[in-house]
């Protein structure tokens, strides 16, 4: 049994307050209790920003190369301890050890190099005849991260806070508390000065909503779904403060009549059960040809009926369980719905793969005949579920597309990148790939709509940290 019960705390490790509460650690492989979570109360989350907001002077005005340093001292010790957080990525959320060391893991050091690349460059200052424009800290930044990706969603924000020269208070996801434990772990073996990096464990209710109304935070970062959001938002409204939100999605595939339907099918599908289907900017929503379409049907689910699931353990696995039995049982809840809509199943469908008995497994799910206003077509399930559309023609695909209350992400499928760059200017959206395009950390990332506000990655990932002030001869 593992106990977690320490905070991170201006620079030392601290035990919780005395109105902490107990989390239960589930393994979602076993659905066996495998430990406890110390969750913090408002009062941890009070001394946690006083650390920050003591610190903050100091650190906003350190110089560039001292921020430099320090995220160097940081990547540095990440990509030592890659293992270990691979590791504990697969036994927090199931996430299958291949995916673990190729991505999970990974991702968090590439953020790491992104933001060192973004802060070399970067011009706090600039002339415009007798003026100056400067950009400073914004100040305390709460941020707020979930399950799905963990050090994805936690250097993302972690390391442009730093280096805009905030100071930060982090409350990881109950969910996936290993990896964020190590995290810290190395920002403090890194030498970050005390009360420069926090984090407190405890419920969005609790710490989550104190974090956003605290009058000393200066800025809310979340990631995680609409829902939590709007709350976050409105906790945040009478301070006045800025929110930063990487919300909720339900993105469109559309796979235009000159693509390769067999490669571009398998891909599309390949990249919605990815992480189980727990990845905000899945293509969840597939558009194919009307001419097309049972042809398209049938490729989807040879591809989704191929996909090994099971132990997160075997390298062959290339899907593991679900990451909870809450989200487990919204996942079945909607399979449900789907088929009560009047859904054709076209492979998977509701309860576990054959022949795993426990554990938070889904099945690979396709439903075909699906219309865009169904509630699996409009609602994001957050699991291994795809729903094939239908379309007429190209205007019609992109209205179909963009027929949503989200706006995170679009993908095309095409072998005409003048038509594919076409479309992507009429989409609704954050951000477009096209042909299977892998995630570029180089570049921001947001959604329009309700998928949120504010941008990560990149130059733009950097200003969201930071106020701007003009000054005048």
């Amino acid at each position: 049994m593992t106990t977690l019960n320490r905070f991170y705390v201006d620079g030392q490790w601290i035990a919780p307050g005395a109105n902490a509460t107990a989390f239960e650690i589930v393994d979602p492989v076993s659905e066996a209790r495998t430990g406890t979570l110390a969750m913090g109360s408002e009062a941890d989350a009070d001394r946690a920003v006083a650390a920050a907001r003591a610190a903050f002077p100091a650190w906003s005005g350190s110089s560039r190369e001292t921020r430099l340093a320090l995220l160097e001292r940081i990547a540095a010790i990440y990509q030592r301890r890659l293992p270990e957080i691979a590791d504990a990525v697969r036994r927090e959320i199931g996430a299958p050890v291949a995916l673990c060391n190729a991505l999970q893991a990974p991702i968090g050091l590439a953020h790491l190099r992104a933001n060192l690349a973004t802060l070399r460059d970067f011009a706090f200052e600039t002339t415009h005849g007798k003026s100056h424009v400067r950009r400073e800290a914004i100040g305390v930044a709460a941020l707020i991260t979930p399950w799905n990706w963990p050090l994805n969603q936690i250097v993302a924000k972690v390391a442009p806070a730093l280096a805009a020269g905030c100071t930060v208070v982090l409350k990881p996801s109950e969910i996936a508390p290993f990896d964020a434990v190590i995290f810290a772990e190395i920002l403090h073996e890194a030498g970050t000065p005390a009360g420069v990096f926090n984090m407190v464990f405890g419920a969005g209710a609790v710490v989550g909503a104190r974090l956003a109304s605290h009058p000393d935070v200066d800025m809310v970062s979340i990631t995680g779904s609409t829902r939590a959001g709007v709350e976050v938002a409105l906790a945040a409204a009478p301070t006045v403060k800025r929110v930063a939100q990487e919300l909720g999605g339900k993105s469109a595939l559309i796979v235009l009549d000159d693509a390769d339907l067999q490669t571009a099918v398998a891909s599309g599908v390949a990249q919605c059960m990815a992480n189980s289907g727990q990845t905000c900017i899945a293509p969840t929503r597939m558009l194919v040809p009307r001419a097309r379409y049972e042809e398209a049907v049938s490729i989807a689910a040879a591809a989704a009926n191929a996909i090994p699931v099971g132990d997160p353990l075997d390298p062959a696995t290339r899907m593991g369980p679900i990451s909870n039995r809450a989200q487990y049982e919204k996942v079945q809840r909607l399979i449900e719905t789907g088929m009560a809509e009047g859904a054709r199943v076209a492979a998977g469908g509701l309860g576990r793969p054959a022949g795993l008995e426990r554990g938070f497994f889904a099945r690979p799910t396709i439903f075909a005949d699906v219309h865009n206003d169904m509630q699996i077509a409009r609602e994001e399930i957050f699991g291994p579920v795809l729903a094939l559309i239908p379309y007429e023609d190209e205007d019609d695909a992109v209205r179909i597309a963009n027929d949503s209350v989200y706006g995170l992400a679009g993908y095309i499928a095409t072998n005409d990148m003048e038509r594919a760059r076409r479309i992507a200017a009429r989409l609704r959206v954050g951000s477009v790939r096209i042909n299977g395009a892998m995630l570029d950390v180089t570049v921001p990332f947001g959604g329009y709509k309700t998928s949120g506000n504010g941008r990560e990655y990149g130059v733009e990932g950097l200003l969201e940290f930071l106020e701007c002030k003009s000054v005048t001869m």
